[in-house]
């Protein structure tokens, strides 16, 4: 397996990092095709809402085929842009995943009573959306590996992405306008209205998806060895596929204010010099007057302390220093 890595990475290293993201984007559609076609015939399922409003509904959709966002689409437009995740026989769905078999469906928005497993998914969400613009914000000849994104409860302040850049950065340090760089381009993403596309695959198809990375390889055996049906989740918007323990909500119209907030050093690890990009943001219809949201700021430019294992390197914070220029395009 380790001879295999290398070769594949070698390979990988010869392509530029839109091609890797098109190689990617290419596997996860391939394996999309292949999944959609297990179910040939049409086969109907019943779907029984519950909830406020739409408590014992019952919808007649396609096993297979049909999604909870699908479902919205049979009620109103408010359930269409408000829904951003799903609860389906109790357990967490993502929007855009399909159903399986006959079950009772809860759609759950940013303005529920009980919020918090909602509000979770979106802060996982906002820091995939952070490692998404890391991925693409720097030329191409410096390399990016984003790490696995810290799971952090919302009450922390900050989204949390980790990242190793290239070697040849290891003294950069992001100025206030690289920062803002990172928002706008996140803002970017964020006005579009991308979907989050979930896919649940093999760990032999993952392997081939992240054949560019060794340390993503070495996550995809982890989450395979962790998960209940040895299966991997992956996550597609756009062009970028990503790893990801948790589900993610619908897409990233979601996002209201969103700013990226600080990039920490933490020091050097078994992957190289690893950075802590950390971000703040509200979903669409809850934002904050703009003196509440900087006193949001103050508090997520603070470092996000991560309790590590015994076995990991501690944490080492250096201090910031101005950069003499940056490697942004």
């Amino acid at each position: 397996m380790l001879q295999r890595r290398l070769v594949s990475s070698a390979a990988a290293a010869r392509l530029s990092s839109a091609e890797v993201r098109s190689q990617c984007s290419s596997l996860f559609s391939q394996e999309q095709t292949r999944q959609r076609a297990l179910y040939p015939r049409t086969e109907k399922i019943e779907v029984t809402l519950q909830g406020p409003g739409l408590q014992g509904s019952l919808l007649i959709m396609n096993k297979g085929v049909s999604t909870p966002h699908s479902c919205t689409r049979h009620l109103s437009e408010w359930h269409v842009k408000s829904s951003a995740f799903a609860l389906v026989d109790g357990q967490p769905w993502h929007m855009h995943r399909p159903l399986t078999s006959s079950c009772d469906l809860t759609l759950l928005t940013f303005k529920d009573e009980a919020p918090q497993i909602v509000n979770q998914a979106y802060w996982r969400s906002c820091a995939a959306l952070l490692g998404q613009v890391l991925d693409g914000a720097f030329k191409d000849e410096y390399s990016v590996e984003l790490l696995k994104i810290p799971e952090v409860p919302v009450i922390t302040g900050a989204f949390c992405c980790d990242v190793v850049l290239d070697p040849r950065l290891d003294s950069w340090t992001p100025s206030e306008e690289n920062l803002r760089s990172l928002t706008r381009e996140a803002l970017q993403l964020i006005q579009k209205d991308l979907p989050w596309e979930p896919l649940e695959v093999s760990p032999s198809v993952a392997l081939e998806i992240f054949s560019h990375s060794r340390y993503k390889q070495e996550q995809v055996e982890e989450s395979a060895a962790q998960s209940q049906n040895g299966k991997v989740s992956l996550y597609r918007c756009g062009h970028h596929v990503m790893l990801s323990d948790g589900p993610l909500v619908t897409r990233t119209g979601m996002c209201s204010q969103y700013e990226v907030t600080a990039v920490h050093t933490l020091g050097e690890r078994a992957w190289g010099v690893q950075r802590r990009a950390q971000g703040l943001s509200l979903p669409v219809n809850l934002t904050a007057h703009h003196t509440i949201w900087r006193k949001l700021r103050q508090r997520a430019e603070r470092l996000v302390e991560i309790t590590t294992s015994s076995t990991e390197t501690p944490l080492l914070t250096h201090e910031a220093t101005p950069p003499s220029s940056s490697p942004q395009q």
